[in-house]
């Protein structure tokens, strides 16, 4: 009686493939990419996104310019590096998602699942913010730009002003920005805000005053997310194999626009002066004394590399296992590196004539994150010849920027439902994909309210800020400490061959040591530290940050819930034995596929085959049942 379902479950096993994977493919129940360039620029697409452009620059001219670059190439030489490289050689040496990799030590099963809300949690407001930049890049086509004067498209506004250069009292510069004036000078004090500030948050946004007042939803703005989420899932439904294409244009137009910017910034008056605020000869050596400055020279490499989401693993599982994943994860950083310096060549050189056309000092119109994105940068647009082209080339690239990385978000989240039901999900990819896009569209909903921002401001800072330095920290501790740094080596060396002995004892001091020591060293840094929580000048409420701490205890609460479980459900017959048990890689570990499971790995069952047995053992259970 057991013959008969053992072959209808080995025959349907047989049968679930992903519609995509192609007869030459190495792993033809996954699929591989195509090309090896595929995977390369669907990397780079992910790591290098939107703090490339907004935050890097600011950073830089903040902390000494050019003087910012030794923290930061020490930072992610020592941080960076080895985390690309072990989450990409994780998920190549698997050929498994985020989530079903950790059976290497089963009892922190929950870091995937951390990783993998982090992501969803990311990927919903990610989209909120290039449904800005598709609103600004609608209104780039017209001409002059709607945020060039005190037009009448956002009622009557007494505070605003069209030049900047107007103003006759010195200027006081709050955190907010260089665009709010609180003139202190005067005997009749006045705040006012340049066109472009009250276009965001009056035409845009339709702002409301706090997090305490959601408002209505903005229907331009929810338009403007429907849309992102279209192109979304038009890139994912068909697999990785057409997203790898899509990667060619999405990858290689970025750069064209910041070139074309770079050179347009460069031939107007002032270009020099942004370039030596940026990086030039007013470089301040003695900001490196300043703990800050390293602390966030490791932040910036830390979120721009993008990793503890998921990512990485995901499109790594899809190489194949022989790949030289050490040499890609080299390239990877180094022009994700100089990716951040090109947007900080084009965007200075703009603010650079600005500040001269205004005649300020660049000090005053420098800004990171929205300030920088939909301020700052449209103000310093319209004051360039032709500014609705320049306009349209900076949101076009913004935008894609912007859908590169979340492209990558929500594959992780397919990803990691078909390799947890590849029976059911895996030959559904695009009704699957549908349902994911369809579930986050309404799940960002919130967004699009008049206190969208403010949540969005909130959401990052506390995933961004505390969530992924934790998983980052958690990914280390297991893989180096607990599986042990000299087996996931050799795991490394059954890929990509034997290694020299420095690599082992370099690899051995970053996972061991160095890398989780700067990570738990930024960690208690931020808790001894606290940033204010605040959106430009306006403070948020105390219940909006215990929202925050609830978010980030919502996604770790599954490390303790399922290291629980696993001990409960664990080999052994007392909890002591259970328990060491459960801290053991799970039997059929190791190579996806049965020609690479060498070595030790020979002696292990074939994980297709684990996984066949234990459906046919719930088909055997239920007949015997019934």
């Amino acid at each position: 009686m057991a013959v008969i379902p053992t072959l209808h479950i080995g025959s349907q096993w047989g049968s679930v493939r992903d519609d995509y994977p192609e007869e030459q493919d190495e792993n033809p129940l996954r699929g591989n990419w195509a090309l090896k360039a595929d995977y390369m620029l669907s990397v780079i697409g992910f790591t290098v996104g939107l703090g490339n452009l907004w935050r890097f620059p600011y950073l830089v001219y903040k902390n000494g310019g050019g003087a910012f670059l030794i923290p930061y190439a020490i930072m992610m030489t020592f941080a960076g590096f080895p985390l690309v490289f072990l989450e990409s050689a994780l998920g190549q040496f698997t050929s498994l998602g985020p989530l079903d990799v950790w059976k290497v030590v089963p009892i922190f099963q929950g870091v995937g699942i951390m990783s993998l809300t982090m992501a969803t949690i990311q990927a919903i407001y990610y989209n909120a913010i290039i449904g800005y930049g598709f609103y600004y890049l609608f209104s780039s086509f017209q001409y002059p730009l709607p945020w060039a004067d005190c037009s009448s498209v956002w009622g009557p506004n007494e505070t605003c002003r069209m030049e900047i250069k107007e103003r006759l009292c010195n200027v006081s510069l709050p955190t907010g920005g260089y665009i709010i004036i609180k003139n202190k000078t005067c005997e009749n004090p006045i705040t006012s805000k340049s066109s472009s500030e009250i276009y965001w948050d009056e035409e845009v946004l339709h702002r409301s005053t706090s997090i305490n007042h959601t408002g209505r939803l903005i229907s331009n703005l929810v338009l403007c997310l429907f849309l992102a989420w279209i192109l979304i899932f038009i890139t994912v439904a068909r697999g990785i194999k057409h997203s790898g294409k899509v990667a060619y244009f999405l990858v290689t137009y970025p750069y064209l626009g910041l070139i074309l910017l770079l050179i347009r910034g460069a031939t107007v008056e002032g270009a020099n002066t942004g370039v030596q605020f940026y990086i030039g000869g007013n470089s301040n050596i003695s900001k490196l004394a300043d703990i800050q400055v390293w602390k966030d020279a490791a932040s910036q490499t830390f979120f721009s590399l993008s990793v503890a989401l998921g990512g990485l693993m995901s499109l790594s599982s899809y190489n194949i296992f022989h790949n030289d994943c050490y040499s890609d994860s080299i390239t990877i950083c180094v022009i994700d590196s100089l990716s951040s310096i090109l947007a900080g060549f084009a965007i200075f050189t703009v603010l650079g004539h600005l500040a001269h056309d205004i005649q300020l000092p660049i000090s005053h119109v420098t800004y990171s994150g929205f300030g920088l994105a939909f301020i700052v940068c449209p103000e310093a647009i319209f004051h360039l010849p032709f500014s609705p082209l320049w306009s349209i080339i900076f949101f076009s690239t913004f935008i894609i920027l912007g859908l590169t990385s979340e492209v990558v978000l929500v594959e992780v989240i397919i990803t990691t439902l078909e390799d947890k039901f590849p029976n059911m999900l895996r030959k559904r990819r695009m009704q699957v994909s549908g349902v994911v896009c369809i579930i986050l569209f309404f799940s960002g909903l919130l967004l699009g309210t008049q206190a969208g921002i403010y949540w969005i401001n909130l959401l990052d800072e506390f995933c961004s800020g505390w969530g992924l330095p934790i998983i980052a920290l958690f990914e280390l501790i297991c893989i180096n400490w607990i599986y042990g740094v000299n087996n996931f080596i050799s795991d490394i060396e059954m890929m990509c061959g034997v290694k020299c002995i420095l690599f082992r004892y370099w690899w051995k001091a970053c996972w061991v040591l160095i890398t989780p020591g700067i990570l738990t060293l930024m960690l208690v840094w931020s808790a001894i530290f606290p940033a204010e929580m605040t959106y430009g000048t306006i403070a948020y409420p105390v219940w909006s940050s215990l929202i925050g701490c609830l978010v980030i205890i919502f996604c770790f609460m599954w490390i303790p819930i399922i290291a629980i479980l696993e001990v409960k459900f664990a080999e052994g017959s007392n909890f002591l034995q259970r328990f060491r048990s459960s801290f053991k890689p799970a039997s059929d570990w190791g190579p996806f596929l049965k020609q690479h499971r060498t070595k030790r790995y020979e002696l292990q069952e074939d994980p297709k085959m684990s996984r066949l047995r234990a459906l046919i053992a719930k088909v055997i259970d239920g007949k015997s049942r019934n």
